[in-house]
């Protein structure tokens, strides 16, 4: 009865996570298509990515906290059935204004992987928690990947309305899955929602991001790109400065300050990062003309399909994390992962004018991705107390989508920096974005040494005087 209660606590919750991971990047290949028949320009249609980032970056943080509070599970229905209304209004949208605010609905639903990472932890036995929460952060990658691979096809058989109609379906059956089949979380935080710090850090992050999105669009030098990159980071500043002074924050910037805490959510940033750099490299140079020498002439759906091995390494390497976690702790397999992503861009920084080397590459992706994203959030929830799991995740979600944020803006910037007379970008410029792209993940091995062990997280927490942290696990005299 509990494995099977197990099973359908999992099953939901993956199927919410994988609805909003695919809406993420479905729509990315498809906004030229998009564009056309809404009748707007490549600057316009762009907010339809924008409005996403930006609203699931400023409400993931606040929505974590609130199910902290309030009750995950009830959070996490409020949160599908959010996301349940921004994906009907999209499929319906006549308007581009209407579709980026419906994508700004969806956005809120970026809480979903933290929501469900509290709930697993809350409610499964000690044994299943790593490997569940490996395969949910696993299929937040996974859905990534596959937005980019079904785009082409979906919307060369059918239109783009069913980039949202598909999802849609995913998201009514977790909502009502969600409803019966998943038990609230027993454990809260009581308190008070910090609305000064929730208005701070949403001025910082919408600043922030909207710099690093437009920046390439409208120049780095513009005023408008520089007045938002400075008033994002003092508005930062303030924040932490705040968060250290208020009785109840909205991000305890004690726990921030753990090791196992902030060098995890620098592995969070470069991995967001080199994901991005991935979805952004690997299809543009698979879809150049052949007659170019290192273009591959495929479609646009040829190409998505080249990022399958990526997703389905994700899929094997998500759960076997999760394996290695519960035997050695999550520091091998952050290291293990950051080690193979660093291969994997190193390899068409060498070469990629076979397609076995664009192959080799994105299964080297998809292992690392899958080891590392299920043991950040692995290491995350063994240094934080339960009470503020939501928040701790919710935090490493933010770093993640800024990495993403500043990968796509940066190789972006380098494929545009280097291109021909017909505008077309050269081989060196995808030499450099490779070789960017491997160094970022140089940062994340380097990082996951950093980690503390088991013990060492323990003791350390301990001595900031975190409260409500579970007893030292035998587990530690094993790591």
């Amino acid at each position: 009865m509990a494995q099977a209660r197990t099973g359908r606590v999992v099953l939901f919750l993956s199927l919410g996570g994988l609805a909003f991971a695919v809406l993420q990047s479905l729509v990315a290949p498809a906004l030229p298509v998009i564009g056309h028949d809404l009748g707007a320009s490549t600057e316009d249609i762009s907010w339809v990515l924008t409005a996403y980032l930006l609203a699931a970056s400023v409400l993931t943080p606040i929505l974590g906290r609130l199910g902290d509070m309030v009750g995950k599970r009830r959070v996490m229905l409020v949160v599908l059935v959010i996301l349940a209304a921004g994906t009907l209004l999209a499929a319906l949208a006549p308007t581009l204004p209407i579709l980026i605010a419906a994508r700004a609905l969806q956005g809120a639903a970026g809480a979903i992987l933290p929501l469900s990472i509290g709930i697993v932890r809350d409610e499964l036995p000690r044994e299943r928690v790593g490997v569940v929460v490996g395969l949910l952060s696993a299929i937040f990658g996974i859905g990534a990947g596959l937005g980019i691979v079904a785009a082409g096809p979906i919307v060369d058989h059918l239109s783009w309305h069913w980039l949202f109609w598909l999802p849609l379906v995913l998201i009514a059956v977790a909502l009502v899955g969600v409803l019966v089949g998943v038990p609230e979380s027993p454990i809260r935080t009581p308190g008070r929602l910090d609305v000064l710090g929730a208005a701070i850090l949403s001025v910082s992050l919408v600043g922030l991001l909207l710099a690093i999105s437009k920046g390439r669009e409208w120049g780095w030098s513009d005023p408008k790109t520089l007045t938002l990159l400075i008033v994002g980071a003092v508005a930062l500043v303030v924040f932490v400065l705040v968060e250290l002074r208020v009785r109840e924050p909205l991000i305890d910037m004690q726990l921030m300050g753990l090791r196992g805490v902030w060098t995890t959510n620098v592995v969070g940033l470069t991995f967001g990062f080199a994901m991005f750099g991935t979805f952004l490299l690997i299809p543009t140079l698979l879809e150049l003309p052949a007659v170019t020498g290192y273009g591959f002439g495929k479609s646009v759906s040829e190409a998505g399909l080249f990022l399958l091995p990526t997703t389905l390494m994700m899929l094997v390497f998500g759960p076997l994390s999760g394996l290695l976690e519960r035997r050695y702790g999550p520091k091998l397999p952050l290291f293990l992962g950051a080690v193979a992503v660093v291969a994997a861009f190193a390899i068409p920084a060498i070469a990629h004018d076979r397609l076995w080397q664009i192959l080799l590459s994105g299964f080297l992706t998809g292992a690392g991705i899958g080891l590392v994203f299920a043991a950040m959030s692995n290491a995350i929830i063994e240094t934080v107390p339960a009470t503020h799991t939501g928040e701790a995740t919710s935090v490493n979600a933010i770093v993640r989508t800024i990495g993403g944020s500043v990968g796509s803006a940066v190789v972006a910037a380098i494929v545009a920096s280097d291109t021909t007379a017909q505008g077309i970008p050269t081989d060196d410029a995808f030499t450099t974005g490779f070789w960017a792209c491997a160094g970022v993940a140089v940062i994340a091995v380097i990082a996951s040494l950093a980690l503390p062990s088991a013990r060492k997280r323990h003791n350390e927490a301990v001595a900031a005087g975190v409260d409500d942290l579970p007893p030292e696990p035998a587990e530690l005299h094993l790591r």
